[in-house]
C-alpha cells in the first residue's frame, strides 16, 4: 500500500495540483481493479480489488477537493485537523460571522433577495482569500497557519449552505 494520496497516485505531495494528472492516475487505477477483471480470481484477490477501489475513490475525493487536500496536506505534516482539540477562533473571525449571520437573518425575515446576493458575493470573496491564505501556508510550510485557515473555510462553506437554504425557502414561498 502506498504510503499517502499523492504516492498513490504518483503526484507530488503539494497544494498546487495538476487535475488532468489526477484524473488519469485515478482511471488508471480504477482500470486494474475493476471487478471485471476479477471475476474468475479467489475471494482474497476480489476483496483486495475491493479494497484498492475504495482506498483510491478516497483519494481521490480527498485531493480533488482544494479544501480537503489541504487539510489532508497539513495532517501529513503534523497538523491535523481535529476541530475539537484546534486553537479556537480568532475575535475578529467570529464576530465577522456574528454580523453576516445577522444579515442572514435579517435578508430572511425581509426575503430580500438582492441581501441575500450581496451575502454570497462576499462570501464567495472570503472564500478566495482564505484559500489563498492556505496555498501560501501550505507552500512557506506553515502547516499551523494553514489548518487554522482551513478551520475558518469549513465555516464559511457551512454559511454558505446557510444562504442557499434561505434563497430556497424564498424561493418555495413565491
Amino acid at each position: 500500500m502506498p504510503k499517502n494520496h499523492f504516492a498513490l497516485f504518483g503526484l507530488p505531495e503539494q497544494f498546487a495540483l495538476d487535475r488532468q494528472a489526477l484524473d488519469a492516475a485515478y482511471r488508471d487505477i480504477q482500470n486494474q481493479v475493476h471487478p471485471d477483471r476479477f471475476v474468475g480470481a479467489p475471494e482474497s484477490g476480489k476483496r483486495a480489488a475491493l479494497q484498492w477501489a475504495s482506498l483510491a475513490n478516497d483519494a481521490y475525493q480527498t485531493l480533488r477537493n482544494p479544501v480537503k487536500r489541504a487539510a489532508y496536506l497539513c495532517g501529513l505534516k503534523g497538523f491535523p485537523l481535529d476541530a475539537e482539540s484546534g486553537p479556537s477562533m480568532p475575535p475578529d473571525f467570529i464576530f465577522e460571522q456574528i454580523e453576516w449571520r445577522e444579515h442572514l437573518d435579517n435578508a430572511r425575515i425581509e426575503k430580500d433577495v438582492t441581501a441575500l446576493e450581496k451575502l454570497d458575493v462576499g462570501l464567495r470573496e472570503r472564500i478566495a482569500e482564505q484559500m489563498t491564505l492556505i496555498e501560501e501556508g501550505i507552500n512557506s510550510g506553515h502547516f499551523d497557519r494553514a489548518i487554522q485557515e482551513v478551520r475558518k473555510i469549513m465555516f464559511l462553506q457551512k454559511f454558505g449552505d446557510e444562504i442557499s437554504f434561505a434563497f430556497d425557502a424564498i424561493d418555495q414561498t413565491d
